[in-house]
């Protein structure tokens, strides 16, 4: 329903992976998009942060399966989480951001801005501004009836671009739209 594929590859095109690149996954869930990010540039550092560790034991095996070698890391993003690995030159995230609370989306988009260095990226695939009724309609009917209204209500208000501006990014573009049947979803990119 969230025609997963589609906004994957965008997404995937959007990052323009390099082998000398440090990508961390926040959020990477089952691992599918980390192991597709690997299997993508193999010469590339790929690391899946998470916090749910029977979710991560389903990330080593699609990783396993997919033939990649990925750390993963338990835990909430943080500095200290990382900071036996090399410094993130991207760092991505995935229908994330729409599950928590707004200060928290302000507290990991600061976090992230203050680990990436200057003109390193950030990539976001989620739930933005919801632009048409229909729209509206389908993310009120499916997202926020799963996941409630208060945290995800402000993606779909648009408020990402927004917060990623306050706390420092230099740059932030909606690269892409695409319209799914539980809402639009928006890809992002913000540069350091």
């Amino acid at each position: 329903m969230t025609r997963e594929r589609l906004w994957r590859n965008e997404l995937l095109r959007q990052i323009a992976l390099k082998k000398e690149d440090v990508i961390v996954d926040v959020g990477c869930g089952t691992g599918s998009f980390v192991t597709l990010l690997k299997q993508a540039e193999p010469d590339a550092t790929v690391i899946g942060v998470d916090p749910d560790g029977d979710v991560l034991k389903l990330a080593q095996r699609k990783a396993t399966k997919g033939k990649v070698a990925i750390p993963f890391l338990q835990g909430f993003l943080s500095e200290d989480l990382l900071e036996s690995l090399p410094r993130p030159s991207k760092i991505v995230s995935s229908l994330v951001f729409h599950q928590v609370p707004l200060p928290e989306k302000r507290r990991l988009l600061k976090l992230i801005r203050n680990l990436l260095p200057q003109n390193g990226e950030l990539h976001i695939a989620d739930y933005g501004l919801q632009r048409t009724l229909t729209m509206r309609l389908l993310f009120r009917m499916t997202v926020q009836m799963l996941d409630g209204v208060g945290d995800t209500q402000p993606n779909a208000d648009g408020v990402l671009p927004e917060i990623m501006k306050e706390v420092g990014f230099a740059t932030v573009e909606e690269v892409a739209i695409i319209r799914t049947m539980t809402g639009s979803i928006s890809l992002y990119r913000a540069k350091a």
